[in-house]
């Protein structure tokens, strides 16, 4: 009697363990998971081991993301478009992997194994022009008024290719704020709404800078 007291706690055990398990990995997919800076692309808007709550809710259903969202994404395969790989009539970055069975699926896309994401703001929306000149975003022909970056900042071509596009359907143009040190659109094209993973809308780390993350843009 007692051995299968002991076999029936254990078991018990194994499915309370199971159950929180499944709760996290919900909740992780869902609704969204606490995350650590470790980029520099967004600096100052975000530095470097700053905590954020990333919210999942709005990728879940492919949810268009506003201009001056900042999102996570999944990072494409070919991170610097040359000219011999750069498409102008579909400046869309490149994901040359897309695992086909389930468990492939849940070890990339659910427990993140093997998988880089990137963090940036949304930039230009499907349909519009986006040009960068004079040390400037243009959108549509209107300089963009990006009060979120530091006054020294110009943003510059990078050597992308990238640079005046029309932004295709179900994709969004994405710049890091840290423009000199950024690999963003400019560099691998717009990013599919498919592959947004999150968007950054609380920081709770450290305390004094508590609250809303700030997304001005005009």
């Amino acid at each position: 009697m007692e051995e299968k007291s002991k076999s029936k706690e254990v078991m018990e055990w194994v499915y309370c363990i199971a159950i929180a398990i499944i709760i996290v990995l919900l909740i992780k997919s869902f609704i969204g998971v606490p995350t650590v800076v470790k980029q520099t692309s967004m600096y100052p808007t975000l530095k470097q081991n700053e905590r954020l709550w990333l919210s999942k809710w709005g990728a879940n259903f492919d949810k268009m993301p506003k201009r001056g969202d900042i999102i996570t994404f999944e990072a494409p395969t070919q991170k610097y478009a040359d000219k011999y790989h750069v498409n102008y009539e579909n400046p869309t970055a490149v994901y040359e992997y897309n695992p086909t069975n389930i468990f492939t699926k849940f070890v990339y896309y659910t427990l993140e194994i093997g998988k880089t994401s990137y963090i940036k703001r949304v930039i230009g929306l499907p349909g519009e022009h986006v040009e960068i000149k004079d040390g400037a975003v243009y959108i549509n022909g209107d300089k963009l008024q990006e009060d979120y970056l530091e006054d020294y900042v110009v943003t510059t071509d990078l050597e992308g290719l990238y640079t005046d596009v029309i932004v295709p359907e179900n994709t969004v143009y994405v710049l890091g704020d840290n423009r000199p040190e950024s690999t963003d659109s400019r560099r691998f094209g717009c990013v599919p709404v498919e592959k947004i993973e999150s968007r950054a809308v609380f920081r709770f780390w450290p305390l004094n800078k508590i609250g809303g993350i700030y997304k001005n843009v005009k």
